[in-house]
């Protein structure tokens, strides 16, 4: 049996002995985040997979994992058919799959601390038996499961952050006196980073600090962490209004709040629910009061996103140099390479997540990891994809770039200018404020769609300010439903632009460039409008348009975008990477006129 095996058969023997007919494990943490933290890994300690958006179900006779488009390859690639189902959602729902596989009055558990109230309505709603866990059962079997990390936090500085923490939390407390509610409670980790202004190491590639916050009417506040992971110096910038307390006492003191109290059901665990219904609060629902001024930057935060563009984008130009004067042997030493130019300035603090390092047949894998198993040599003729980002103290970046290795095919070249194409219409898109991320989400898939073709995956995220490299509440997608789609952009609001097209079995091509919200008064408007700033400075590969297909203002967009990448990067660069930035940035059609 394999190690996956193995442990399927001990969990399924573990839900006996506590009479459950299965178990839902989903992946997240306390907070409902994303990325978690290692010990919080259960989905992928159970199963192998190493996405990050998932769940599994395991029932007596049945196993099933439940994934998006995004992972419809990398799925296969990582969890054992023998042992688990594939399952698509939303097409294929997690509770329709358990109504339908399990037997009739099955009890079926789950983790209070993992799981939405809103989810356990819809199973109730379609006769589900749930049944809380006081333990998750993965936990008892996972021999040498790691600990929470204990990394202290550290100060975001005001002239990164814009904003002091004792501002902010006072902008909170009148949010909160208009509400008429004493308290609000705060789960998502990026929202409490955001509101002290700290961050941490407790979550790989996102600088979070593992906490939960009450924030009270006089802008006092809690904050919930191991005190460990508070050194003086961040005692001291939290200040005489934020006490302390152990991570373990928030569920306790739920049980002693009064009054009416806000909290988002998005970001609340249905634990946290059911401590507040032991005590006497009256719950509020209403939208985390963090979430908006936190994905609107301000001033000083869009001057760091900028900055620390400009930097990156130095990194990756010398890295795409690289490629063609000394290309890496595979995947992973190109990754390691990227890496290393990030290190050069000596203010890269982390990755903002793993990379995307894929050559040929695994860019078709989206969300693709490599690993020795699936390590390619960058050889022959095909595509490769890096799909990559920094976190530093003033911004956090997000790029992808598709290279040609070797002769690349026509196929290629029309796929990658048809996606290109729907890059530039959106990132020239104008639109009226009050327009939602999901109504221009068409702008970039109209030209894979007039030639038969798609990509199952948004077509841009919300970005944080040296946070999540994934931040709500906007988005820019096409299916319905989906989260975010029906925010309103707002000025300030950084947010990926990342068409992309991928043949499974042959290759993978995207491009990608980070774009603020910024506002675009014209004379005539009769609107006020809005547009987007590119912000990414990094070479397009022109070996891979295909001009033919361009329209001159298309050309002209990728021209002017180059000439800003030159002028951001030629200054410090000199000889072979020099010669070669001006190359890829000199205009599409100049050496076609010179021959003429």
């Amino acid at each position: 049996m394999s190690i996956h095996a193995d442990r399927l058969a001990a969990l399924r023997a573990e839900l006996t002995n506590r009479g459950l007919d299965g178990f839902i494990i989903p992946l997240t943490d306390e907070h409902m985040s994303e990325y978690v933290g290692s010990y919080a890994r259960r989905l992928e300690w159970l199963t192998g997979f190493q996405g990050s958006a998932g769940n599994a179900v395991v029932l007596s006779n049945a196993a099933a994992m439940f994934v998006d488009g995004r992972y419809t390859l990398q799925v296969r690639q990582q969890v054992e058919g023998a042992l688990y189902e594939y399952r698509s959602v939303p097409a294929e729902p997690l509770i329709a799959w358990i109504a339908a596989t399990a037997p009739a009055g099955a009890r079926i558990g789950y983790d209070p601390w993992l799981t939405t109230r809103g989810f356990l309505r819809s199973a109730a709603a379609a006769g589900l038996t749930l049944v809380p866990v006081d333990t998750n059962p993965v936990d008892t079997i996972w021999a040498g499961k790691p600990q929470p990390s204990l990394a202290p936090a550290e100060v975001l500085a005001l002239e990164f952050a814009g904003v002091s923490s004792a501002d902010k939390r006072a902008t909170i407390a009148a949010t909160l006196q208009k509400a008429g509610a004493k308290t609000v409670l705060l789960s998502a980790l990026d929202s409490i980073a955001w509101l002290f202004n700290i961050r941490g190491n407790d979550v790989s590639r996102t600088p979070v600090v593992r906490a939960f916050a009450i924030v009270r009417e006089d802008a006092t506040a809690t904050l919930f962490t191991d005190p460990a992971k508070i050194p003086p110096e961040v005692q001291a910038h939290l200040g005489a209004q934020v006490s302390v307390e152990p991570y373990e006492a928030f569920g306790p003191t739920l049980e002693t709040l009064t009054g009416k109290l806000m909290l988002d059901p998005a970001w609340s665990v249905a634990a946290i629910f059911e401590a507040l219904a032991r005590g006497s609060a009256e719950i509020v629902e209403a939208r985390d009061p963090c979430i908006l001024p936190k994905a609107a930057k301000n001033g000083v935060e869009l001057d760091g996103v900028r900055a620390a563009h400009v930097r990156d984008g130095l990194a990756v130009s010398k890295f795409l140099q690289s490629i063609d004067a000394d290309r890496p042997a595979d995947e992973l030493a190109a990754e390691a390479r990227l890496e290393a130019f990030r290190r050069e300035s000596n203010l890269l603090k982390d990755l903002s997540f793993d990379s995307i390092s894929a050559f040929g047949p695994n860019g078709a894998s989206p969300h693709y990891r490599s690993e020795p198993a699936t390590n390619r040599k960058l050889e022959g003729d095909s595509l490769y994809l890096i799909d990559s980002g920094g976190q530093y103290p003033d911004g956090t970046t997000d790029i992808t770039r598709t290279v040609a290795i070797g002769t690349p095919s026509a196929e290629m070249r029309d796929r990658f200018t048809r996606v290109l194409k729907g890059h530039i219409a959106l990132a020239t898109a104008r639109f009226p404020r009050g327009t939602r991320g999901g109504q221009l989400d068409i702008l970039a898939r109209q030209f894979l769609w007039s030639a038969g073709l798609d990509y199952a995956h948004g077509t841009g995220h919300g970005v944080g300010h040296y946070l999540g490299v994934h931040e709500g509440p906007q988005r820019i997608a096409a299916a319905a439903g989906a989260p975010g789609i029906e925010e309103v952009l707002e000025p300030g609001m950084v947010l990926s632009n990342e068409p992309g097209f991928y043949k499974a079995g042959e290759y993978g091509i995207r491009t990608e460039n980070l774009v603020i919200v910024v506002e675009d008064k014209r004379p005539g408007d009769l609107e006020p409008m809005l547009a987007f700033e590119t912000v990414t400075l990094a070479p397009i590969d022109k070996r891979l348009i295909e001009p033919a297909l361009m329209t001159q203002p298309e050309i002209d967009w990728l021209d002017s975008y180059h000439a800003r990448v030159r002028a951001a990067h030629q200054s410090h660069l000199e000889g072979a990477q020099l010669d070669w930035l001006l190359a890829s940035t000199s205009p599409l059609l100049a050496e076609a006129r010179a021959a003429a």
